[in-house]
């Protein structure tokens, strides 16, 4: 399966055109402000999202964040993106891993990919490896209310109330309109205040 998933990438990586050196040592502006752009479009959108109070405002917002993280940059990446969400979605969750460890190994710094692959590991039930790679997502983009979720639900998995309450409180400090996190706020802290009776 490896030498397969090897091949695929191999033509994935062939098929993106060269540049040539001149253009890799020496990017013109618009590219070198490029991710600068897209760091201010997330800045505002969440600035949005924190202040939106109509759920379904907000659920675009949510989306159009999900768009902006999606952007690697490169085409190599995003063609591997798509081919682990397909394995995925077959339920082929090592196909999936091999595509976003080349994803991780050639952009480490791709919070997305992290993400991505704790994702795969929570849906094989790989609670320790998921939270690794959501504690190196968040290091690489701290507000991202999607790993944070993802915390949440493994720490009620493990059965740790409180720890999950922490996080999705985290949750809401970032996308307040998320309705997942607003129940899960409240049953936890009623279980809690139950169980501290």
């Amino acid at each position: 399966m490896r030498s397969v998933c090897a091949y695929l990438i191999g033509l994935a990586i062939a098929a993106v055109p060269a540049v040539p050196a001149l253009a890799q040592t020496a990017p013109d502006a618009k590219q070198a402000t490029a991710p600068a752009k897209a760091e201010s479009r997330l800045d505002s959108l969440f600035g949005k999202l924190k202040r939106e109070r109509n759920e379904r405002a907000a659920e675009r917002l949510a989306s159009q964040i999900q768009g902006e993280w999606n952007k690697s940059g490169s085409a190599s990446i995003d063609l591997m993106m798509q081919w682990s969400q397909n394995a995925m979605e077959a339920q082929k969750f090592d196909v999936a891993l091999d595509f976003l460890d080349q994803v991780i190994t050639l952009a480490p710094t791709y919070a997305e990919g992290w993400n991505r692959r704790a994702t795969v590991h929570f849906m094989m039930h790989s609670f320790r490896k998921s939270m690794a790679d959501i504690d190196q997502t968040l290091r690489l983009e701290p507000r991202h209310f999607g790993a944070l979720a993802g915390m949440a639900q493994i720490m009620t998995a493990k059965g740790n109330k409180e720890l999950a309450l922490e996080a999705w409180q985290r949750v809401l400090t970032i996308y307040p309109m998320m309705r997942n996190a607003q129940d899960q706020v409240g049953t936890l802290s009623e279980e809690l205040a139950g169980e501290a009776i």
